[in-house]
């Protein structure tokens, strides 16, 4: 066992340094592609770089940078959710229980990783299509307001409630601690997978009012951080009803807007 005090430094370190190294290489991305101009499409929007091949780049190189967009910045949205369950282990932490919550981590994020490889394809057909359809182009804004008041809607419901009372407890993820590599890889995904589930209308959210937003991350990653932090310290019944609540007036403003 290694005393309780390294154990709680050496986790606040680690944490610190992921969270700090995840937010600066975010940001760094978001001033390169701020350099880069995007596409204006019909309805008064402009359809971001990030995907499609532009500037002489090839599909692949697109989708690797996509690819590698995402993984810098699921961390630092993501810790709010994944530190908790962490620490919720301090109390058996080991060397080698040390090593099988690194493993659990790893796993956790490639995940995320896939799920980016997921969207890629599917955000660039989307794009294409709106290059060649203007009908659909012109009505890119409104469907991502739609969105926006969906997602509001859904964060008001007791599945959303119950999502986040399961998705927090590292507990619920598996019947015991992981004692191997193989249990501790299943942890993390498992713990990916529901956390996927849980704040995927914000998710959407962020897919939908673009990507590269920095405004629409920055509400985004608060909001995933306000509800598990609520989630970690008990009842939390008013906390999604409350974002939910500006999350459906953000999407009525944003249509009313192209009206």
């Amino acid at each position: 066992m290694l005393p309780a005090a390294r154990a709680r430094a050496i986790f606040a370190v680690l944490a610190t340094l992921l969270f700090a190294a995840s937010a600066t290489a975010t940001a760094l991305r978001f001033t390169s592609m701020a350099a880069m101009s995007g596409t204006p499409m019909p309805g008064g929007w402009t359809l971001s770089a990030v995907w499609l091949p532009l500037c002489g780049r090839t599909w692949l190189q697109t989708a690797a940078s996509f690819v590698s967009m995402w993984a810098t910045m699921t961390p630092a949205m993501m810790l709010p959710a994944l530190a908790p369950m962490l620490w919720r282990e301090r109390a058996t932490l080991t060397i080698r229980s040390g090593w099988l919550i690194i493993l659990s981590v790893v796993a956790y994020f490639s995940m995320w990783l896939f799920a980016g490889m997921l969207l890629f394809p599917v955000g660039a057909a989307l794009a294409f299509v709106a290059i060649r359809v203007p009908s659909i182009a012109r009505a890119a804004p409104l469907s991502a307001g739609l969105v926006v008041m969906a997602s509001g809607v859904l964060q008001c419901t007791s599945w959303k409630v119950r999502r986040l009372q399961s998705c927090h407890p590292v507990r619920d993820c598996h019947v015991a601690p992981p004692d191997h590599a193989l249990q501790a890889l299943r942890t993390g995904m498992r713990f990916a997978v529901q956390c996927a589930s849980c704040c995927g209308n914000w998710m959407a959210i962020l897919l939908a009012t673009g990507v590269m937003n920095r405004e629409a991350t920055l509400i985004v990653s608060a909001a995933i951080a306000i509800e598990r932090i609520a989630a970690s310290r008990g009842p939390l019944a008013p906390v999604p009803r409350i974002t939910g609540a500006a999350s459906i007036v953000a999407g009525f403003m944003l249509i009313a807007y192209l009206i």
